[in-house]
């Protein structure tokens, strides 16, 4: 792909083998994505293409960062690995799920106004990338992905007369710039909190560091029981100080944020560089920055893969961070408070 541009639907439908009719860059009406092929983002440096779903077969070719490749089947290898055993049949070959991000191509009708204190979005196609100004012409800086959120302060018409976002780095503090049309406002309903009835004091998340499991009760019964990715276990602190295997005991969620820039902290274009910004869906509950969170960047559930933090399902994040107290507002980039129980052993 051509890092000064950001993906288009021809090109998308272009790797899916489906290049044909209607093929302008626009919205796709209600409805029409169902047509659309489901696709797999390479989400590191580069995965391996195999002969059958086994990483023991012959390894045909490698397929690299952002590459999207068409899932023509899902399949349960006998070879696992057993924590993730699921495969995908792709054109010529097989690759294994788990680093390949799932992701559609969902471009919407962009807002003509965005409220003063900003609003809440997610990337709705496969990656677009972020400008310095409203131009494709000024100097490029992160690529943001799918489901990956960020908050938009204002609409605006770029030099290439299109609408384009400001957005406001979290961490950072400064601005940069997307096509509006690659971000989905998120509603404010889907914010609702959830099961707020139940007291306080009747939930509790247990995390299991030994199955890489959670589990979320309502008093006493089990709500969610999912696979996640903890932390690398550790000899050594990193440079920072902090270890990377997630600290074990009896927590609270504390600080609540729809996103957060996470990794190195550096202004950059580089794919390579450690910089995720727009992690969606964190709900802290230690006082390292450990906390859950939803995660684009690979689906190998069920084996530790973060630097301290647990890697959920993007989905089962945002569900975590609505029923989790304390609780945090449509408008609010930031909510602290001493709320829901977490046990991690």
């Amino acid at each position: 792909m051509n890092d000064s541009t950001s993906i288009g639907r021809r090109e998308f439908l272009k790797l899916a083998g489906l290049a044909g009719a209607s093929l302008a860059l626009r919205p796709l009406p209600p409805g029409a994505d169902s047509a659309e092929p489901e696709m797999g983002r390479v989400t590191v440096t580069w995965i391996g293409l195999y002969s059958e779903p086994s990483f023991r077969s012959k390894r045909l070719a490698e397929l690299t960062r952002d590459e999207l490749i068409p899932i023509l089947s899902r399949e349960i290898a006998d070879d696992g690995p057993t924590y993730n055993p699921t495969w995908y049949r792709v054109p010529d070959g097989y690759a294994h799920s788990g680093h390949l991000q799932l992701v559609r191509w969902e471009p919407t009708e962009p807002p003509l106004w965005i409220r003063p204190s900003g609003a809440l979005h997610e990337v709705c196609v496969p990656f677009t990338r972020s400008y310095r100004d409203p131009d494709p012409a000024s100097d490029p800086l992160y690529r943001l992905y799918y489901q990956s959120t960020a908050w938009v302060e204002e609409v605006l018409e770029g030099a290439d007369g299109r609408q384009w976002f400001r957005l406001r780095d979290d961490v950072l503090h400064i601005a940069y710039h997307v096509r509006a049309e690659h971000l989905r406002r998120i509603p404010d309903e889907d914010l609702t909190p959830l099961s707020p009835e139940v007291p306080p004091g009747r939930k509790r998340i247990e995390v299991s560091i030994a199955s890489q499991e959670l589990r979320a009760y309502e008093e006493g019964r089990l709500v969610l029981q999912t696979l996640i990715s903890s932390g690398v276990p550790d000899s050594e602190p990193r440079d920072n100080g902090i270890p990377t295997a997630t600290p074990t005991g009896s927590f609270r969620v504390s600080i609540k944020t729809p996103l957060r820039h996470m990794g190195d902290g550096h202004v950059t274009p580089s794919l390579e560089a450690y910089e995720l910004p727009g992690v969606p869906w964190v709900s802290f509950f230690h006082e390292t920055g450990v906390g859950f969170h939803g995660t684009y960047w690979h689906n190998d559930f069920g084996t530790p893969k973060s630097h301290g933090c647990v890697n959920m399902r993007t989905e089962e994040a945002r569900w975590i961070y609505r029923w989790t107290l304390p609780e945090i507002k449509p408008d609010q980039i930031v909510q602290k408070g001493s709320g829901t129980t977490v046990i991690v052993r």
